[in-house]
Protein backbone atom coordinates (compact mmCIF):
# COMPACT_ATOMS: atom_id res chain seq x y z
CA UNK A 1 0.00 0.00 0.00
CA UNK A 2 1.32 3.39 -0.57
CA UNK A 3 0.62 6.11 1.45
CA UNK A 4 -1.53 8.68 -0.72
CA UNK A 5 -1.68 11.74 2.12
CA UNK A 6 -0.95 12.64 5.63
CA UNK A 7 -2.75 14.00 9.27
CA UNK A 8 -2.48 15.19 11.73
CA UNK A 9 -4.82 12.94 15.00
CA UNK A 10 -5.07 14.06 18.35
CA UNK A 11 -2.74 11.34 20.43
CA UNK A 12 -5.27 10.01 21.82
CA UNK A 13 -7.81 8.95 19.06
CA UNK A 14 -9.11 6.16 18.96
CA UNK A 15 -8.14 5.72 15.06
CA UNK A 16 -4.45 6.03 16.15
CA UNK A 17 -4.61 4.00 19.25
CA UNK A 18 -6.21 1.09 17.37
CA UNK A 19 -3.19 1.45 14.69
CA UNK A 20 -0.55 1.35 17.47
CA UNK A 21 -2.14 -1.38 18.40
CA UNK A 22 -2.11 -3.36 15.46
CA UNK A 23 1.52 -3.35 14.78
CA UNK A 24 3.73 -5.47 15.80
CA UNK A 25 6.52 -3.73 15.89
CA UNK A 26 5.57 -0.91 17.81
CA UNK A 27 7.02 -0.48 21.51
CA UNK A 28 5.92 0.47 25.01
CA UNK A 29 7.01 3.99 23.77
CA UNK A 30 4.52 3.90 21.01
CA UNK A 31 1.54 3.54 23.11
CA UNK A 32 -0.43 6.98 23.12
CA UNK A 33 -0.11 6.96 27.06
CA UNK A 34 3.60 7.36 27.42
CA UNK A 35 3.27 10.72 24.85
CA UNK A 36 0.31 11.86 26.97
CA UNK A 37 2.36 11.53 30.41
CA UNK A 38 5.26 13.47 28.70
CA UNK A 39 3.21 16.16 27.11
CA UNK A 40 0.79 16.43 30.35
CA UNK A 41 3.94 17.00 32.72
CA UNK A 42 6.11 18.94 30.80
CA UNK A 43 2.92 21.17 29.46
CA UNK A 44 4.42 20.00 25.33
CA UNK A 45 1.85 19.34 22.42
CA UNK A 46 1.45 15.60 21.39
CA UNK A 47 0.10 14.50 18.28
CA UNK A 48 0.46 11.87 15.79
CA UNK A 49 1.27 12.53 12.08
CA UNK A 50 -0.30 9.46 10.00
CA UNK A 51 0.09 8.88 6.44
CA UNK A 52 -2.80 6.87 4.51
CA UNK A 53 -3.30 4.71 2.32
CA UNK A 54 -5.36 4.81 -1.37
CA UNK A 55 -8.06 3.35 1.21
CA UNK A 56 -7.97 6.10 3.53
CA UNK A 57 -6.55 3.73 6.27
CA UNK A 58 -3.73 4.51 8.58
CA UNK A 59 -0.16 3.07 6.51
CA UNK A 60 2.39 4.59 8.72
CA UNK A 61 2.55 6.75 11.49
CA UNK A 62 4.93 8.70 14.17
CA UNK A 63 3.98 10.17 18.06
CA UNK A 64 5.76 12.98 17.83
CA UNK A 65 5.72 16.49 20.84
CA UNK A 66 6.08 19.42 20.10
CA UNK A 67 8.75 21.44 22.49
CA UNK A 68 8.21 24.94 22.91
CA UNK A 69 12.01 26.86 24.64
CA UNK A 70 11.14 30.39 24.61
CA UNK A 71 10.69 31.62 20.77
CA UNK A 72 11.77 28.26 19.18
CA UNK A 73 9.75 25.26 18.76
CA UNK A 74 10.59 21.67 18.04
CA UNK A 75 9.48 18.72 17.09
CA UNK A 76 10.77 15.43 18.66
CA UNK A 77 9.80 11.61 18.24
CA UNK A 78 10.01 11.50 21.44
CA UNK A 79 11.47 13.24 24.26
CA UNK A 80 13.05 11.43 27.32
CA UNK A 81 12.48 8.38 25.00
CA UNK A 82 15.25 6.16 24.16
CA UNK A 83 13.65 5.21 20.43
CA UNK A 84 10.48 5.85 18.71
CA UNK A 85 10.78 4.93 15.01
CA UNK A 86 8.16 5.24 12.43
CA UNK A 87 5.50 2.36 12.10
CA UNK A 88 4.31 0.67 8.95
CA UNK A 89 5.41 -0.89 5.86
CA UNK A 90 9.04 0.61 4.04
CA UNK A 91 7.30 2.80 1.75
CA UNK A 92 4.58 3.92 3.71
CA UNK A 93 6.94 5.26 5.99
CA UNK A 94 8.96 6.85 3.73
CA UNK A 95 6.47 8.93 2.72
CA UNK A 96 5.52 9.66 6.38
CA UNK A 97 9.06 10.78 7.50
CA UNK A 98 8.37 13.20 4.10
CA UNK A 99 5.78 14.49 5.47
CA UNK A 100 6.79 15.49 9.04
CA UNK A 101 9.73 17.04 7.42
CA UNK A 102 7.71 19.15 4.83
CA UNK A 103 4.87 19.83 7.81
CA UNK A 104 7.95 21.00 10.29
CA UNK A 105 9.33 23.41 7.58
CA UNK A 106 6.09 24.49 6.47
CA UNK A 107 4.89 25.36 10.42
CA UNK A 108 8.22 27.28 11.02
CA UNK A 109 10.05 24.45 13.43
CA UNK A 110 13.45 25.24 14.61
CA UNK A 111 14.48 21.52 14.81
CA UNK A 112 13.37 18.37 14.08
CA UNK A 113 14.33 14.82 15.29
CA UNK A 114 13.62 11.29 15.26
CA UNK A 115 14.72 8.83 17.53
CA UNK A 116 15.46 6.13 15.33
CA UNK A 117 16.52 4.94 11.54
CA UNK A 118 14.36 6.92 9.23
CA UNK A 119 14.18 4.69 5.28
CA UNK A 120 17.27 6.67 3.08
CA UNK A 121 16.17 9.98 1.23
CA UNK A 122 12.78 10.84 2.96
CA UNK A 123 13.38 13.83 3.39
CA UNK A 124 16.25 16.10 4.83
CA UNK A 125 17.18 14.23 8.08
CA UNK A 126 20.64 12.84 8.85
CA UNK A 127 21.61 9.75 10.89
CA UNK A 128 23.46 9.94 13.48
CA UNK A 129 24.54 7.62 16.37
CA UNK A 130 23.44 8.45 19.97
CA UNK A 131 24.99 5.43 21.76
CA UNK A 132 23.87 1.92 21.81
CA UNK A 133 20.94 -0.80 23.06
CA UNK A 134 21.10 -4.02 24.53
CA UNK A 135 18.11 -6.63 23.32
CA UNK A 136 17.31 -9.67 24.82
CA UNK A 137 15.65 -12.49 23.22
CA UNK A 138 13.43 -14.20 25.67
CA UNK A 139 10.91 -16.51 23.27
CA UNK A 140 13.45 -19.27 23.69
CA UNK A 141 12.10 -19.74 27.58
CA UNK A 142 13.48 -18.94 31.01
CA UNK A 143 15.78 -21.93 31.26
CA UNK A 144 17.52 -21.07 27.48
CA UNK A 145 17.63 -17.62 28.53
CA UNK A 146 19.34 -18.50 31.95
CA UNK A 147 21.52 -20.37 30.24
CA UNK A 148 23.06 -17.31 27.80
CA UNK A 149 23.67 -15.33 31.18
CA UNK A 150 27.03 -14.90 31.25
CA UNK A 151 29.42 -15.61 34.63
CA UNK A 152 29.40 -12.01 36.45
CA UNK A 153 25.38 -11.89 35.95
CA UNK A 154 25.18 -15.55 37.17
CA UNK A 155 26.99 -15.32 40.22
CA UNK A 156 25.37 -11.73 40.69
CA UNK A 157 21.81 -13.18 41.06
CA UNK A 158 23.57 -16.63 42.95
CA UNK A 159 25.06 -14.33 45.48
CA UNK A 160 21.70 -11.67 45.81
CA UNK A 161 19.56 -14.95 46.66
CA UNK A 162 22.53 -16.11 49.19
CA UNK A 163 22.49 -12.74 51.22
CA UNK A 164 18.54 -12.98 51.09
CA UNK A 165 17.41 -10.39 48.96
CA UNK A 166 13.78 -10.23 47.60
CA UNK A 167 12.41 -8.85 44.93
CA UNK A 168 8.31 -7.76 44.75
CA UNK A 169 6.70 -5.85 42.04
CA UNK A 170 5.31 -2.79 43.47
CA UNK A 171 1.23 -2.36 44.20
CA UNK A 172 0.93 0.72 45.47
CA UNK A 173 1.80 4.66 44.27
CA UNK A 174 3.81 4.78 47.17
CA UNK A 175 5.69 2.11 45.67
CA UNK A 176 6.70 4.22 42.70
CA UNK A 177 6.29 8.25 44.67
CA UNK A 178 7.74 6.68 47.70
CA UNK A 179 10.36 4.31 47.42
CA UNK A 180 11.51 4.52 44.14
CA UNK A 181 11.52 8.22 43.82
CA UNK A 182 13.91 8.15 47.58
CA UNK A 183 16.14 5.77 45.43
CA UNK A 184 16.34 7.74 42.47
CA UNK A 185 16.95 11.12 44.26
CA UNK A 186 19.73 9.23 46.06
CA UNK A 187 21.30 7.87 42.66
CA UNK A 188 20.71 11.20 40.78
CA UNK A 189 22.14 13.26 43.03
CA UNK A 190 25.30 11.06 42.90
CA UNK A 191 25.65 11.33 39.66
CA UNK A 192 25.11 14.80 39.54
CA UNK A 193 22.40 15.27 37.49
CA UNK A 194 18.58 17.06 38.46
CA UNK A 195 15.89 14.40 39.00
CA UNK A 196 12.44 14.65 36.84
CA UNK A 197 9.74 16.53 38.34
CA UNK A 198 8.11 14.32 41.14
CA UNK A 199 4.95 14.99 38.99
CA UNK A 200 6.36 13.11 36.43
CA UNK A 201 6.15 9.70 38.54
CA UNK A 202 2.88 10.81 39.74
CA UNK A 203 1.49 10.89 36.06
CA UNK A 204 3.58 7.52 35.17
CA UNK A 205 1.79 5.54 37.57
CA UNK A 206 -1.51 7.40 36.48
CA UNK A 207 -1.08 6.60 32.86
CA UNK A 208 0.97 3.70 32.62
CA UNK A 209 2.21 2.04 35.89
CA UNK A 210 -1.50 1.54 36.88
CA UNK A 211 -3.31 0.68 33.54
CA UNK A 212 -0.99 -2.12 33.37
CA UNK A 213 1.35 -1.08 30.53
CA UNK A 214 4.44 -1.70 33.37
CA UNK A 215 5.61 -1.81 36.54
CA UNK A 216 8.39 -1.58 39.51
CA UNK A 217 10.65 -3.58 40.55
CA UNK A 218 11.57 -3.30 44.59
CA UNK A 219 14.75 -5.36 45.76
CA UNK A 220 14.72 -5.62 49.48
CA UNK A 221 17.72 -6.67 51.91
CA UNK A 222 16.56 -7.14 55.52
CA UNK A 223 12.72 -5.68 54.81
CA UNK A 224 14.66 -2.20 53.83
CA UNK A 225 14.77 -0.70 50.46
CA UNK A 226 17.68 -1.36 48.33
CA UNK A 227 17.32 -0.66 44.78
CA UNK A 228 14.34 -0.18 42.35
CA UNK A 229 13.39 0.00 39.02
CA UNK A 230 10.72 0.72 36.92
CA UNK A 231 9.88 -1.16 33.37
CA UNK A 232 7.19 -0.60 30.58
CA UNK A 233 5.92 -3.54 29.47
CA UNK A 234 3.53 -3.45 26.24
CA UNK A 235 2.80 -5.86 23.15
CA UNK A 236 5.25 -8.41 23.96
CA UNK A 237 7.65 -5.96 24.81
CA UNK A 238 9.68 -4.97 27.59
CA UNK A 239 11.68 -2.14 28.30
CA UNK A 240 13.90 -1.21 31.26
CA UNK A 241 13.33 2.79 31.66
CA UNK A 242 14.33 4.10 35.33
CA UNK A 243 17.22 2.30 37.72
CA UNK A 244 18.20 3.02 41.40
CA UNK A 245 20.23 1.75 43.92
CA UNK A 246 21.10 2.85 47.44
CA UNK A 247 25.44 2.78 46.79
CA UNK A 248 26.35 1.52 50.33
CA UNK A 249 24.11 -1.89 49.73
CA UNK A 250 25.83 -3.12 46.50
CA UNK A 251 27.71 -5.86 48.08
CA UNK A 252 24.62 -8.24 48.02
CA UNK A 253 23.70 -7.63 44.36
CA UNK A 254 20.02 -6.39 44.40
CA UNK A 255 20.27 -5.19 40.82
CA UNK A 256 21.13 -8.48 39.59
CA UNK A 257 17.81 -9.84 41.76
CA UNK A 258 15.92 -7.07 40.04
CA UNK A 259 17.07 -8.05 36.31
CA UNK A 260 16.83 -12.04 36.96
CA UNK A 261 13.22 -11.38 38.44
CA UNK A 262 12.52 -9.26 35.52
CA UNK A 263 13.43 -11.58 32.92
CA UNK A 264 12.09 -14.96 34.55
CA UNK A 265 8.70 -13.39 34.65
CA UNK A 266 8.37 -11.66 31.19
CA UNK A 267 9.56 -15.31 30.09
CA UNK A 268 6.63 -16.87 32.46
CA UNK A 269 4.28 -14.04 31.08
CA UNK A 270 5.68 -14.43 27.63
CA UNK A 271 7.11 -11.23 26.80
CA UNK A 272 9.36 -11.59 23.53
CA UNK A 273 12.06 -9.04 23.97
CA UNK A 274 13.62 -6.92 26.83
CA UNK A 275 15.29 -3.46 25.61
CA UNK A 276 17.50 -2.64 28.32
CA UNK A 277 17.63 0.84 27.59
CA UNK A 278 20.11 3.55 25.85
CA UNK A 279 24.05 3.24 26.67
CA UNK A 280 26.36 5.84 25.88
CA UNK A 281 29.09 4.32 24.21
CA UNK A 282 31.70 5.75 26.51
CA UNK A 283 29.87 3.43 29.76
CA UNK A 284 32.00 0.43 29.44
CA UNK A 285 31.25 -0.46 32.71
CA UNK A 286 27.00 -0.53 32.05
CA UNK A 287 27.51 -1.86 28.41
CA UNK A 288 29.35 -4.68 30.17
CA UNK A 289 26.45 -5.46 32.40
CA UNK A 290 23.83 -4.92 29.98
CA UNK A 291 25.87 -7.34 27.60
CA UNK A 292 26.24 -9.95 30.32
CA UNK A 293 22.29 -10.98 30.19
CA UNK A 294 22.99 -12.66 27.07
CA UNK A 295 21.61 -9.73 24.91
CA UNK A 296 22.67 -8.44 21.62
CA UNK A 297 24.23 -4.30 21.21
CA UNK A 298 23.00 -2.65 18.63
CA UNK A 299 23.96 0.89 17.47
CA UNK A 300 21.00 3.55 18.56
CA UNK A 301 20.96 5.70 15.22
CA UNK A 302 18.87 8.91 15.54
CA UNK A 303 17.94 10.94 12.58
CA UNK A 304 17.68 14.82 12.60
CA UNK A 305 17.72 18.34 10.42
CA UNK A 306 21.55 19.36 12.78
CA UNK A 307 23.30 16.12 13.97
CA UNK A 308 24.45 17.58 17.33
CA UNK A 309 28.65 17.93 17.48
CA UNK A 310 30.53 16.66 20.59
CA UNK A 311 31.74 19.59 21.86
CA UNK A 312 32.03 20.08 26.19
CA UNK A 313 28.87 21.09 27.93
CA UNK A 314 30.19 23.68 30.18
CA UNK A 315 26.88 24.94 32.28
CA UNK A 316 25.97 20.67 32.70
CA UNK A 317 29.46 20.14 34.21
CA UNK A 318 29.30 23.07 36.46
CA UNK A 319 26.03 22.10 37.41
CA UNK A 320 26.87 18.65 38.02
CA UNK A 321 29.58 19.88 40.56
CA UNK A 322 26.86 21.43 42.56
CA UNK A 323 24.17 19.31 42.67
CA UNK A 324 26.98 16.31 43.80
CA UNK A 325 28.10 18.89 46.74
CA UNK A 326 24.88 20.08 47.76
CA UNK A 327 22.09 18.34 49.43
CA UNK A 328 19.56 16.50 47.52
CA UNK A 329 17.02 19.18 47.76
CA UNK A 330 19.18 21.19 45.30
CA UNK A 331 19.00 18.08 42.64
CA UNK A 332 15.21 18.06 43.08
CA UNK A 333 14.65 21.81 42.73
CA UNK A 334 16.90 21.60 39.51
CA UNK A 335 14.63 19.32 38.09
CA UNK A 336 11.68 20.67 39.05
CA UNK A 337 12.78 24.00 37.31
CA UNK A 338 14.89 22.64 34.73
CA UNK A 339 14.20 18.93 33.51
CA UNK A 340 11.63 20.00 30.64
CA UNK A 341 14.18 22.23 29.00
CA UNK A 342 16.49 18.67 28.34
CA UNK A 343 14.17 17.23 25.82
Amino acid sequence: MNASSDAELAIDDAEWSAFVAGRPEATPFHHPSWAQALAECYGFRAFALVARGSDGAIAAGLPVVEVRRLRTRRWVSLPFTDVCEPLGGEPDRAALVAALDRRAREGGVGDLEVRGRVPPDAGALEPYTRGVVHVLDLEPGWQSVRRSFGSQARRGVERSQRDGVVVRRGTARDDLLSTFYGLHLTTRRRQGVPIQPQRFFSLLWERVLEPGLGFVLVAEDGGEPVAAAVFLAWNRRLVYKFGASDPRRLKSRPNHAIFGDAIRGACDEGIATLDFGRTDEQNEGLRAFKAGWGSVEQQLVYSTWRPPTHSVDVPAQVLGAVIRRSPEWVCRVAGERLYRYTA
